[in-house]
C-alpha cells in the first residue's frame, strides 16, 4: 500500500491536541485521543511526537503565539509616542474580549510546565519573546516587571471568573513604567 502523502498531518494534529487538552484538560491527553480528534492513525501520531511532552511543546508553542502575535503586530506599540500602559491595556483588553476558553487553554498549558519540565523551555521563550518586544520601549528590566504584571492580572482575571478592569490593569502597567509607586 502506497503511503499518502499530507503535509499538513503534523500541523492538525497539533490543533486535534489542543481541540483535546480544552475538551478534557492535560489529563485527558493522550496519543489515541490525540489521533481519534484529527482523524489520522495512532501511528501518525507517534511518528510525528514519539512523546506526549513532545506533543504538549508543540501545543504550547502554538497556543502561545496568540498574545505574542498581538504585541509584534500592534504599530502603536512599537511607536514611541504611544503611551506604553495604554497600548498594553488595550492589547491586554482586545484579547481578553476574544475567547475565552482559548485563553483558558494556553494557561493551563503555560501552567503545565510546573510538572512538566519538557515545557519549561517553551515557556520561557514566551516569557523571553515578550520580554524582548518590550524592552524595545523599556529598558530590560522594567520590560520583565510589564510581562510578570501581564501574566499576573491575567492569571487572576482567569482565576477568579472575574472581568478584565483596565483601569486597574492601565494604573498598574503605568506604575511600572514610570518606575514609581512600589514599596
Amino acid at each position: 500500500m502506497a503511503r499518502r502523502y499530507d503535509p499538513g498531518r503534523r500541523d492538525r494534529i497539533v490543533r486535534a491536541a489542543l481541540r483535546v487538552v480544552a475538551e478534557r484538560g492535560i489529563g485527558g491527553l493522550s496519543h489515541r485521543t490525540v489521533a481519534a480528534e484529527a482523524d489520522v492513525p495512532l501511528g501518525s501520531t507517534t511518528y510525528h511526537f514519539a512523546s506526549l511532552d513532545e506533543l504538549l511543546v508543540a501545543a504550547l508553542r502554538r497556543s502561545n503565539e496568540n498574545f505574542a502575535r498581538a504585541l509584534r503586530e500592534s504599530g502603536r506599540l512599537a511607536d514611541p509616542g504611544t503611551d506604553l500602559a495604554d497600548e498594553l491595556t488595550r492589547l491586554l483588553g482586545e484579547w481578553f474580549t476574544g475567547e475565552r476558553r482559548a485563553i483558558e487553554l494556553e494557561y493551563e498549558l503555560y501552567l503545565a510546565a510546573l510538572r512538566r519540565p519538557a515545557l519549561r523551555p517553551v515557556a520561557a521563550e514566551w516569557t523571553d519573546g515578550v520580554g524582548e518586544l518590550l524592552a524595545r520601549r523599556t529598558d530590560p528590566a522594567t520590560a520583565r516587571a510589564l510581562v510578570a504584571l501581564l501574566d499576573g492580572i491575567s492569571l487572576q482575571v482567569l482565576l477568579t471568573g472575574g472581568e478584565f478592569d483596565a483601569a486597574h490593569t492601565r494604573e498598574m502597567l503605568a506604575r511600572i513604567v514610570r518606575g514609581s509607586g512600589a514599596r
